[in-house]
This record gives C-alpha cells, structure tokens and sequence, in this order.
C-alpha cells in the first residue's frame, strides 16, 4: 500500500520518521485565496517568523506556501494531503469549509504532522491549536461601533464573504446578535459574494441600488477595501464598519468613507502560527489552550497615521 492509499484510508503512516528537533523544519502554509491580501500580510508574517526565530535558536525553517488562487476547501484538503507525502514537519490552514478540510487534517495528524489552524478554525479536527480572533465577539464588536456612528438608528446591510467559512457565520451571528439590543437599527440582510476586492464591491454596489434606504454597512471582513474607489456614496452619508485594516483600507478612513476599521493581526497570524509550530515540533511543547485569541485593534481618524507606520515593519518595501 503506497502513501497516498494509506492516507486514504485515514491510517497512520508509521514508517514517516520525523526527526525529533532536528536542525531543519519545513511547514506548509494554506491560507483561503492568493487574492485576499490578508493573508498575503499572514505569508509576510510566516516568512519573517521563520528567518527571525530560525536564526534566534539555531534552526533553519521554510516556508511552503499551498494556498489555491480562490477560495477551495476541497483544494486546500488536497494540499494538506500533498504537504504530508511532501514530508512537512507542520502545517498550518486558515479553513474555507470546516467540514470539507477535517478529515485531511486528521489524516495529518495520524501520520505525525501536527497541524494548527489560524483566522478560520476546524473545531471537530484534531489541529493542536487555533489562532485568531473571537469570531462572535468580532461580529458584536463591529455592531457596537456601527450603532455608535449611526446614533442608534438606521437600516444595515451586513458584508459577509464566503456562506460556508465557519469563521464568517459565527461573526454574523454576533452581528445580529448586538443589533438586537438597539431598538431603532433594523437588519435589512446578510450579503454573501466571493472573496475578491472586485466581487466584494460590485456586491456593495449592487446591494444599494436595489436598497437605497441602507444607511449602514458592516463589513465582517475587509474584502472592497483593499481596491481603490469601491464605495461609491459621498463621505458620511453612509455609516461603514469593517474588519481589517491593511494599507489600502486606511484610504477610506482618511476619506471619510468608512469610520472605523478593527484591525485583525493578520500578520501574527503567519508569525504565530510559525511560533506555535517550532514549540511543537522542536521544543515538544504545547500550547496552554487550544485556543488563542487575538485582539481587534480599533483604528479611525485618531490613530490613523500612528496606526500606518507598523506597516513599515510588517510588510517592507
């Protein structure tokens, strides 16, 4: 029975010797799309971590970068399955679809390789860790700054992504969930799209022609931000929450267009889930939790311009 035969059959593979805390690890990193320039800042984050902790304890690290052009979770199964028979010593998987990437995953761990999940999690797989935001909390959090700037009344159309990352609903449903507690803001509908920065905006676009009493958008994720000229109302004639807030979307804070951004550490996800790894696979230590949470961090017109300059550091020219 070859490899890939036995990891069809969820069977361990026993004669896969991992060398334990070798001087070289290689970890493959799959992410949900090429496009979605979070995750781009999350490669950024893994290839800094790998040169940074590599040269602080003496060990060499690369990066294998497996994430399809567009959003797949049956591709991101087969490259957790390819990183395997590759011989990766760890991966590490943002899930387009829980339900479609667990059982790859758990092949994964049968066979010795220590998976973690990072910004989307798979909670029913065997990955050791989770690294990311508190999905609900960040839709409640989104909720409670709109309702903020909207002063409590008005109609909102929620930005929502892909229907089937588990990460994504369990942020609408904080959405709706706060929106509850205030008694003049109604919820006109969650709008789903693929996750690129030109669906994204073309779904906004489409959403206010054909509902022009929205008065306020919560954008779970970032996605139309990151093109240029992808909201098309005067500046503070929509109120616009959104998740994220990378270079490009901080244009729309300075123009007036969207009046908060809460910012994920998307670059700490590439650079944590490299930490989480080498502790794993070297030190042969293990989290304190399964899950571990990362803050949001508020970015307007206050802090703006502080907020730009961690991006020298993040992502350098």
């Amino acid at each position: 029975m070859n490899r890939r035969t036995f990891l069809a059959a969820g069977a361990a593979l026993p004669w896969v010797v991992r060398a334990a805390g070798s001087g070289s690890y290689t970890f493959g990193l799959i992410a949900k799309s090429q496009g979605n320039a979070v995750f781009q800042v999350a490669r950024a984050g893994a290839e800094q971590a790998a040169k940074e902790l590599g040269a602080k304890h003496g060990v060499q690290i690369k990066i294998d970068w497996r994430t399809p052009n567009e959003e797949d979770a049956q591709k991101q199964a087969e490259a957790v399955e390819q990183l395997v028979l590759a011989g990766a010593d760890g991966i590490a998987i943002s899930c387009s679809d829980a339900n479609k990437v667990t059982d790859a995953i758990n092949r994964a761990v049968a066979s010795g390789v220590p998976v973690c999940t990072f910004d989307s999690d798979a909670p029913a797989s065997k990955r050791f860790v989770t690294y990311g935001v508190d999905d609900l909390e960040c839709g409640r959090q989104v909720m409670v700054e709109l309702a903020k700037v909207m002063g409590g009344h008005g109609v909102v159309a929620i930005l929502a992504g892909n229907q089937n990352a588990p990460n994504l609903q369990r942020r609408v449903q904080g959405v709706r969930d706060e929106a509850k507690k205030y008694s003049g803001i109604s919820i006109r509908e969650t709008y789903y799209h693929r996750e690129t920065p030109q669906d994204a905006a073309a779904r906004v676009e489409q959403v206010m022609q054909a509902n022009p009493d929205v008065t306020g958008w919560a954008f779970i994720g970032g996605w139309p931000l990151f093109t240029e000229h992808a909201l098309k109302w005067a500046p503070g004639t929509i109120q616009c929450v959104s998740v994220d807030a990378l270079p490009a979307q901080l244009a729309y804070i300075r123009s007036g267009h969207v009046q908060k951004l809460l910012a994920q550490q998307c670059h700490a996800w590439g650079y944590r889930s490299v930490a989480l790894l080498l502790d794993k696979v070297h030190f042969k230590k293990n989290p304190p939790a399964v899950k571990e949470v990362s803050a949001l961090v508020p970015v307007d017109r206050s802090n703006v311009d502080v907020y730009a300059k961690n991006w020298e550091t993040w992502l350098p020219r």
